[in-house]
């Protein structure tokens, strides 16, 4: 017997150290196939996903700073792994035949839309993954910070 979701609209923070599998940094392809497998399983299910994707596999801002270097250059530096992080989500999931989106707070227009709260809601009722990268554009904010914020404004659908 196949239960109907509870919710229509979900948002999933993914840290950046989970799509770096074993490794200490960088991206394990086996592991993104594996994300994107899931979460079209759970959107063939008629469910509607953001996702706010973390880039500590990629660089962390805050151990920048902990070297003596700026911490706001170090976290935009991060922002920037997001992106890389997001846009190997958005190709795994586009291999499986799902549409996906990235969607940026750092304004980076040849690789990533800019975030528009109105655009990403359509997207998502569109039927298209929404990958939140970038953070929320500002430094010293986590992603987990930024995944609260966009939950909020991306509103559940019952």
């Amino acid at each position: 017997m196949e239960s109907k979701p509870r919710y229509r609209r979900i948002l999933l923070k993914l840290s950046g150290e989970a799509l770096g599998g074993q490794r200490d940094e960088g991206i394990d392809f086996e592991v993104v196939r594996t994300v994107a497998s899931q979460v079209k399983r759970v959107h063939d299910m008629g469910v509607e996903i953001a996702l706010v994707v973390g880039g500590g596999n990629i660089f962390r801002g805050r151990a920048i700073a902990e070297r003596g270097f700026d911490r706001a250059t170090g976290d935009y530096m991060g922002m920037l792994g997001t992106v890389i992080n997001a846009l190997a989500l958005q190709d795994g999931l586009e291999k499986l035949g799902l549409p996906a989106r990235t969607m940026s707070a750092i304004q980076m227009n040849q690789v990533a839309e800019p975030y528009i709260r109105r655009r990403a809601v359509r997207h998502l009722e569109k039927g298209r993954v929404v990958l939140l990268a970038g953070g929320n554009g500002n430094p010293y904010f986590t992603t987990d910070t930024t995944a609260a914020l966009r939950a909020v404004e991306l509103g559940p659908r019952w």
